[in-house]
C-alpha cells in the first residue's frame, strides 16, 4: 500500500511563519546592502534560521520576487492582485470615487514600500536570467491586472469599453514602480505629491477616455 502523505496544520504553519521570516529579512536586506552583497548566510541571520532553511526556501532571485511580492500585496505567489482581500474589499465599496481613491491610496502605500526592492531587481536582472525572467513575468501580470481594473472601470460605467487597450497601457504607465522612482526617487517629490499627481492624473485619464455619448 502507498501510505498516504501526512500533512500537520502545526507544521504547515510554522513551515509559512519561517517562510514569511526569510522574505521579510530579504526585504529588508536587499534594499540597504544590494542584490550582489547579499548572501544567504545574511538573509538566514536577520531572519534568525538556518541558511540550509534559506536555501530550501528558493534561490536568492526567486526570494527576492517573492518578498516584492509579499510586500506589495501581502503574500507572494503568482495569483492575480484582484484576488486578494485588500484588493476585494476596496473594489466592492459602492460609491467609485471612495473606491478609486482606496485604490490609489494601496499602490502609493505599496510603490513606496517597494521602492528598494525594485532598485534591487533591476541590479539583479542584469546578472541573473530567473531574475530578468521574473520580473518579465510580473509586468505581464501587472498589465493583466490592470487591465481587470479597466473593466471595473467600464462596469461602473467610468470607462468606454472601446477604450479598453488603450486605458490599460495608460493605467501601467500611471501606477507603475518606473513612475514612482522618476517622481519621488529622481525628481525629489514628496509621497503626499505624487498621491495628489495620481489622483488628478486618473481623473484626467477618465475625462478624455469615459463613455461616448450615443
Amino acid at each position: 500500500m502507498t501510505p498516504r502523505p501526512y500533512s500537520s496544520p502545526a507544521r504547515q504553519a510554522d513551515a509559512q511563519r519561517t517562510r514569511n521570516a526569510i522574505l521579510d529579512a530579504t526585504a529588508q536586506l536587499l534594499p540597504r546592502r544590494g542584490y550582489t552583497r547579499t548572501t544567504m548566510k545574511d538573509i538566514a541571520d536577520e531572519a534568525g534560521v538556518s541558511v540550509q532553511s534559506v536555501h530550501l526556501a528558493g534561490t536568492k532571485a526567486a526570494l527576492l520576487i517573492a518578498a516584492y511580492e509579499r510586500t506589495f500585496a501581502g503574500d507572494d505567489g503568482p495569483h492575480s492582485l484582484t484576488e486578494r482581500p485588500a484588493m476585494i474589499e476596496i473594489m466592492s465599496r459602492p460609491d467609485a470615487d471612495d473606491a478609486m481613491g482606496g485604490w490609489l491610496d494601496y499602490v502609493a502605500h505599496a510603490n513606496r514600500a517597494t521602492a528598494g526592492l525594485i532598485r534591487a531587481m533591476t541590479v539583479a536582472a542584469e546578472t541573473d536570467d530567473l531574475a530578468a525572467a521574473s520580473i518579465r513575468d510580473l509586468g505581464t501580470r501587472r498589465r493583466a491586472d490592470l487591465g481587470r481594473a479597466a473593466g471595473w472601470l467600464i462596469e461602473r460605467g467610468l470607462l468606454d469599453p472601446r477604450e479598453r487597450e488603450q486605458a490599460t497601457d495608460e493605467l501601467n504607465h500611471l501606477v507603475g514602480p518606473e513612475t514612482y522612482a522618476f517622481f519621488v526617487t529622481t525628481s525629489g517629490w514628496t509621497d503626499a505629491r505624487y498621491r495628489a499627481w495620481l489622483d488628478a492624473a486618473l481623473r484626467g485619464l477618465l475625462a478624455r477616455s469615459g463613455p461616448r455619448p450615443v
